[in-house]
């Protein structure tokens, strides 16, 4: 189990850098490219990578029912 845990947890970190790495891409991006689909596929990206990051949160620490 704390292997797993482990896992989650660095796989998880990983998923935050990225996830902070686009905000600094699509920002350059927005500024310099007249064409912006290049952008709206890096901010697809970044949205499936905040649910990717919810979902790992959730395992890591559940719910619990008082």
């Amino acid at each position: 189990m704390l292997d797993d845990r482990e896992t989650l947890l660095r796989r998880l970190h990983e998923l935050r850098s990225e996830h902070r790495d686009l905000d600094s891409v699509i920002a350059r991006l927005s500024d310099s490219l007249s064409d912006q689909l290049p952008v709206q596929r890096l901010k697809k990206r970044k949205l499936k990578l905040k649910d990717e990051i919810a979902w790992l949160e959730s395992r890591i620490v559940p719910d619990i029912i008082a």
